[in-house]
């Protein structure tokens, strides 16, 4: 996965000091907390086969 120039700047907008990105508050904590509140949902759905919301494919039960 690349992430593009438009991406970072977009990301890093408002980020101003360096506790803007590293601080308690910072980008990179909140990143980290959205991926791990992720992680989950793409566990289970690679585990399903199909995302969730979605109906079972044809034949596949829960």
């Amino acid at each position: 996965m690349t992430i593009s120039k438009e991406l970072l700047d977009e990301l890093l907008k408002g980020c101003e000091r360096p506790e803007g990105l590293l601080g308690d508050a910072g980008l990179m904590k909140e990143l980290k907390i959205k991926l791990m509140e992720r992680i989950p949902g793409a566990e289970l759905m690679a585990h399903l086969g199909y995302d969730e919301g979605k109906d079972a494919p044809p034949g596949q039960f829960n």
